[in-house]
């Protein structure tokens, strides 16, 4: 019995001495619930409006104020005209538009009936559907205010109408995610495994000493995986276009572009976890934990970003996912062109140059 509870001591000890099973044991449960705590919730937040207001008076301002002082929102933007609508959309941040219509207190209290319009940008559908029901209700909430000592109560009729996907197709926003997370699947998971493998093995060493260069090599094992991710990619546009008739309102030519590189990203990123796993097993772990699992809850495609903690958004940045499926979006449902979306392609762009240096500088310590 002795040696058995020495045994089972030895076992402990052998855990507490682990850091990396230290980890997985208390780090990642904890990491884990906080992160689905904090960041999936069905809640808007700081959501980003606009406003154009045609009436301008005192009682437009005062429902304005009541929007903006809400938690709900934030009014980033002031329109002039109904042509700056399509492109305030198109930039992405901007997720609803209030119009107010004019003479807006003349009509309420001379006719006792006033308009208000709501356009959401639906390629979120969940989302849109929230925006407008909490500012229709904020909207009821100052209706009833100014009706409590009126005979004749007041109407504002809050119109809504959704852009971008009218229809409030599911399929339209899960598209643009799940073509993500394949990508990352087959570029970044299997790019790490299959490198990680040759090291386990001991034959990577056998390959960098070969007549081929080490970025030939290295080139060498990821160029199946490019080949079969756009491959991929080919068969997701085709399937969304022809089995969800998911329309692509922008550039093919562009949509190649950006996945292409959104791919290269992803096998920078495999390549990088290649360097720091050093089995099979560990390189597995890394890419679920470290990828899919921030890809599939920080990138936007389930949860908004805007309604989770700022540590999390600020997180969020550094999710290459998050760029890519704002990207598509933007050329699938909404036509953008370059202009909009250069921003993000320009960081997928640096986020890629960064882990290939990284990746290279820390393959050749390795090997010394």
């Amino acid at each position: 019995m002795k040696r058995f509870i020495g045994f089972i001591k030895k076992e402990f000890y052998h855990i507490i001495r682990d850091r990396r099973s230290l980890f997985i044991l208390f780090g990642m449960p904890i990491a884990q619930i906080m992160l689905f705590g904090f960041a999936i919730t069905n809640e808007i937040q700081n959501v980003d409006i606009a406003i154009l207001d045609h009436s301008k008076d005192a009682t437009t301002q005062e429902i304005i104020h009541k929007i903006s002082s809400s938690k709900y929102f934030k009014i980033t933007q002031l329109i002039d005209n109904e042509s700056s609508i399509e492109a305030a959309f198109k930039k992405g941040k901007v997720k609803a538009v209030l119009i107010i219509e004019k003479d807006f207190t003349k009509n309420l209290t001379k006719e006792n009936n006033a308009n208000i319009q709501i356009i959401t940008d639906a390629t979120e559908p969940n989302t849109a559907n929230s925006i407008s029901n909490y500012i229709i209700s904020i909207i009821q909430n100052y209706k009833q205010e100014i009706n409590k000592n009126t005979n004749v109560p007041y109407q504002i009729n809050a119109n809504t109408k959704m852009i971008f996907n009218p229809e409030l197709k599911s399929v339209f926003m899960f598209v643009p995610g799940v073509m993500t997370i394949i990508l990352m699947l087959v570029s970044a998971m299997m790019t790490s495994i299959s490198i990680t493998r040759e090291k386990e093995l001991g034959t990577m060493e056998v390959l960098l000493v070969s007549p081929l260069k080490p970025y030939q090599v290295i080139i060498g094992k990821v160029f199946p995986y490019i080949f079969l991710a756009i491959i991929n990619t080919i068969v997701i546009v085709l399937l969304s276009i022809f089995v969800f008739k998911m329309p692509i309102q922008g550039s093919y030519l562009l949509l190649a572009f950006v996945s292409i590189l959104f791919i290269l990203t992803s096998l920078s990123l495999g390549i990088l976890i290649s360097t720091i796993a050093a089995t099979q097993q560990t390189a597995m772990m890394i890419s679920l934990a470290g990828l899919m699992l921030p890809t599939i809850i920080l990138s936007g495609f389930i949860f908004p970003v805007t309604s989770m903690p700022a540590p999390l958004q600020i997180l969020s940045n550094i999710i290459p996912a998050k760029w890519f499926i704002i990207i598509l979006k933007g050329i699938m449902l909404k036509g953008v062109g370059f202009t909009f979306i250069w921003k993000e392609t320009l960081i997928l762009l640096v986020m890629t140059v960064f882990n290939i240096v990284l990746s290279t500088k820390k393959y050749k310590i390795r090997l010394e």
